[in-house]
C-alpha cells in the first residue's frame, strides 16, 4: 500500500514561504518535445537466455523497425543480426540447450497462429505444420534433449501437447486434449502431467494426471484460481499458487506419494510465479505488488536470499538463469525509463549492460515517474490507479487529461514504462490509467465485481477516475477524454454510448463493440477459456443475447455525441476488423466526427514500428485538434477521415 508522507517542516516556515513556493511553480518546468518518430525509436528489445557456453546472449529487438533476433557478448557490445525480416516479425525463444542453433517463432501478421523454427548453420526449417495450425513453446526438458509444444492440428479447438526430440526433429504425443484442458508442466520422470482447467475467470481447476494410468486427480476442493508452478527438484512432490479460501494467491506445495498439500507462503499481494533453477539451486518467486512485479530469488539449501544489485535505481523485474546456475539475465527498468537487459554473474557481482534502449535525443530526466493513487467510485469502492503527470503542468498552467483503460475483461495496469503513454505526457496530456472493478492483482473479490456487469460498473469507475482527474489542480476539468484497446477500446464506446456528456473524446484501439458476434467469434484455440469467458460476460446463445446487445455500443451509436478515432488492424483474430468498421459507419450517420486508421498488415496489437508511429501520431494530432483545443474545430461535419495503411505498399 502507498504509505503517506508527513512534513516536518514548523508551520511558521509553511506559511512564510508559502507566497513564495505558489510563485515558484506558477512557471511550467521547460521539458523538451519529442516526436513520436522519437519515441518509437525507443528500442524494445529482450534478452531470451544464453548460449550453451554462456559467451553469448540471444535477444530480440525491434530496432530494424520489425522484431528480429540478435546475439551480444555476454559482457555487452554490438547486436548482431541473425534474422533480416522486413515483413513478418521474428521471436527468439531461446538458444538450444547444448549448441549455438536457435528456437524462435513467427505468425502471420499478427493473426497469432504462431509456428516454431529452428535456424542453423545451414539456415531456417519449420518445425511445425504451415497452414491454418498453431504452435505454442512451452519449455524445455530438464535434460535438454527435448522441447515440449502445444499445437491444434489434430483439432483447431484443441492444443495437444507433444514432445519433440531435437536430435532428428520427431515429435511423440504426450497429451491428446479431448477434455478442453490447459497444459501446466511435466515432471522428468515423465509419470506426472499438470493440467488446469477454466470453469469461470474466478475458477480454474487443477488435475495430477498419472501418464501410465491416465487417472486424473483433482488438486483443489473449493471454487478457487489456481496455476500450476514447478515440479521440485527431487521430483517428490509439485508447487501451485491458489486463492482457495483467500483474497491473494498463496504457494502450496503437494507430495506426489501420499498426496498431502502444506501452504509454503502467503502474502499480502498475489504470488505471480515461482519456479526453481535447473538443477535446483535457487528458488525465484514474482509477487505483483500494487501493479509492480517483486522479485525474490533464494539459495534453497541455505534458505538465504540473494540480494541483486541495485541497477541504476532501477526495479529487476525478472531473472533468467543459465543452466549451470551460474549466471543470470535480468530485466531492469522503472515506469520512467524503457527496460533494458544485463547479464549478471552470481559469484563474482559483476553485471553488464546487453541493451540500451532509450532513445538518445530523449533526455531521461524529461520523463515522468507514474504514481499510484486511489479514489472513490460511485458506490464508496476505492480504486487504483497509475496517474501520470506533466512536467510542464501547474495550478497556472493546466493540461488536459485522459483516463487510460486497460485490455482485458480482467487485465491490469501497471507499474511499467509506455512509450505511448510518455509521449501523450510529454505532449501535455495527464494520464489516469484506472484499475477499475475486475482488474486483476488486487484480490478476488474486487476480480469479480464486474463479472455481467460490464458497461455497468466498470464504466462509472472510469467515470469516477474523470472526476478525480478535474479535480486536480493541474488539470482542466472541462478537457478530459478516455482511451483504450481492446477491453478499454470497448470501455471508451461504451462511455461516449452511455455517458455521452462524460468525456470530451474517445480514442478506441480495437475495441470490441458487439459481444455478440466476439463472444461467438473468438479464436477456436481458445476453447478451453471459452466457457469462462462466456460465464463472465454472458453466453451470446442464450438468454444473455438480451443483455449481451444492451451492453454493445454498435445498436446505440445515435447516443454518441464526442469526437472519436478508431484503430484497428485487419489481421486482429481477437476483435474482428469489421467490429470497427461498422462502430465507424454508426456514429459517421450521427454527424460526429470520425477519424478511422486501419492496419492491412496488424493484428491484435501494433508492433511495426512504421505502423506504431503513424498510430501513435494520429491519436495526439486527434487530441490536440479535438480536446487541447479551445473547441473551435469540433464542427459536427458528418465526415469521417479515413486511413488504410499496407507497410508493404
Amino acid at each position: 500500500m502507498k504509505k503517506l508522507l508527513t512534513l516536518s517542516m514548523g508551520l511558521l516556515l509553511f506559511y512564510s514561504c508559502k507566497q513564495e513556493k505558489k510563485e515558484e511553480i506558477a512557471q511550467p518546468i521547460k521539458i523538451d518535445q519529442y516526436s513520436i518518430e522519437q519515441f518509437m525509436d525507443n528500442e524494445n528489445a529482450f534478452s531470451n537466455g544464453f548460449s550453451a557456453d554462456k559467451s553469448k546472449v540471444l535477444i530480440t529487438s525491434n530496432r530494424s523497425g520489425i522484431y528480429n533476433m540478435y546475439t551480444v557478448a555476454t559482457d555487452g557490445g554490438e547486436l548482431m543480426p541473425v534474422t533480416k525480416s522486413d515483413s513478418a516479425s521474428v521471436f527468439g525463444i531461446s538458444y538450444f540447450p547444448e549448441d549455438d542453433r536457435i528456437l524462435f517463432r513467427m505468425d502471420g501478421n499478427g493473426d497469432e497462429i504462431h509456428k516454431i523454427f529452428v535456424k542453423d548453420s545451414s539456415g531456417i526449417k519449420r518445425l511445425t505444420p504451415e497452414k491454418n495450425v498453431r504452435a505454442t513453446f512451452i519449455g524445455w526438458a530438464k535434460d535438454g534433449k527435448s522441447f515440449f509444444y502445444g499445437t491444434n492440428e489434430r483439432d483447431p479447438k484443441y492444443m495437444d501437447h507433444y514432445e519433440m526430440d531435437i536430435a532428428d526433429f520427431t515429435s511423440k504425443l504426450i497429451y491428446q486434449n479431448i477434455d478442453g484442458m490447459d497444459f501446466g508442466g511435466m515432471s522428468e520422470d515423465r509419470k506426472y502431467i499438470l493440467l488446469t482447467q477454466p470453469s469461470t475467470m474466478n475458477d480454474n481447476d487443477l488435475f495430477l494426471m498419472n501418464t501410465k494410468t491416465k487417472e486424473k486427480v483433482k488438486i483443489n476442493e473449493n471454487i478457487s484460481g489456481n496455476s500450476p508452478e514447478d515440479f521440485s527438484p527431487d521430483g517428490k512432490s509439485f508447487y501451485y499458487t491458489t486463492d482457495d479460501n483467500a483474497e491473494f494467491s498463496y504457494l502450496m506445495k503437494y507430495n506426489l506419494e501420499d498426496g498431502s498439500k502444506e501452504k509454503v507462503l502467503e502474502k499480502k499481494w498475489d504470488i505471480s510465479g515461482f519456479y526453481f533453477t535447473r538443477d535446483g539451486k535457487y528458488q525465484v518467486m514474482f509477487t505483483n505488488e500494487d501493479a509492480k512485479t517483486v522479485m525474490e530469488v533464494k539459495e534453497v539449501a541455505t534458505g538465504n536470499t540473494i540480494d541483486f544489485p541495485a541497477i541504476e535505481d532501477q526495479q529487476i523485474n525478472s531473472a533468467q538463469f543459465s543452466r549451470d546456475e551460474s549466471m543470470a539475465l535480468l530485466r531492469v527498468g522503472g515506469s520512467n525509463t524503457p527496460t533494458n537487459s544485463y547479464s549478471y554473474d552470481l559469484a563474482t557481482k559483476k553485471y553488464h549492460k546487453l541493451t540500451d534502449v532509450l532513445n538518445k535525443d530523449i533526455n531521461a530526466d524529461h520523463l515522468v515517474t507514474s504514481e499510484v493513487v486511489r479514489f472513490k467510485s460511485f458506490d464508496g469502492l476505492d480504486i487504483p490507479a497509475i496517474y501520470y503527470k506533466p512536467k510542464q503542468a501547474t495550478v497556472d498552467h493546466k493540461v488536459p487529461a485522459l483516463v487510460w483503460v486497460h485490455g482485458g475483461p480482467g487485465g491490469q495496469s501497471r507499474q511499467g514504462f509506455s512509450s505511448v503513454i510518455q509521449y501523450l505526457v510529454n505532449h501535455g496530456y495527464a494520464v489516469l490509467a484506472v484499475n477499475n472493478r475486475g482488474s486483476s492483482g488486487y484480490g478476488k473479490t474486487f476480480f469479480k465485481m464486474d463479472d455481467r456487469n460490464h458497461g455497468d460498473k466498470d464504466l462509472k469507475d472510469c467515470v469516477a477516475g474523470k472526476d478525480w482527474l478535474a479535480k486536480q489542480d493541474i488539470v482542466d476539468a472541462d478537457k478530459i477524454g478516455i482511451i483504450g484497446g481492446s477491453y478499454g477500446g470497448y470501455m471508451t464506446m461504451a462511455a461516449l454510448t452511455y455517458t455521452p456528456e462524460e468525456f470530451k473524446v474517445g480514442v478506441n484501439i480495437f475495441g470490441v463493440t458487439n459481444w455478440l458476434r466476439t463472444l461467438k467469434s473468438i479464436p477456436p484455440w481458445w476453447e478451453s477459456f471459452k466457457e469462462a469467458l462466456y460465464t463472465e460476460m454472458g453466453d451470446p446463445n442464450t438468454a444473455d443475447s438480451v443483455r449481451l446487445r444492451q451492453i454493445s455500443p454498435l445498436f446505440h451509436t445515435e447516443k454518441v455525441t464526442k469526437p472519436l478515432i478508431v484503430l484497428q488492424g485487419a489481421k486482429d483474430p481477437r476483435v474482428l476488423k469489421v467490429e470497427s468498421d461498422e462502430i465507424v459507419e454508426g456514429v459517421k450517420k450521427s454527424g460526429v466526427p470520425v477519424e478511422y486508421v486501419l492496419f492491412e498488415d496488424e493484428g491484435h496489437g501494433f508492433v511495426k514500428k512504421e505502423n506504431q508511429i503513424e498510430a501513435y501520431g494520429r491519436i495526439l494530432k486527434f487530441l490536440d485538434k479535438y480536446l487541447k483545443s479551445t473547441g473551435t474545430e469540433m464542427i459536427n461535419d458528418g465526415k469521417t477521415e479515413s486511413t488504410k495503411i499496407d507497410s508493404e505498399s
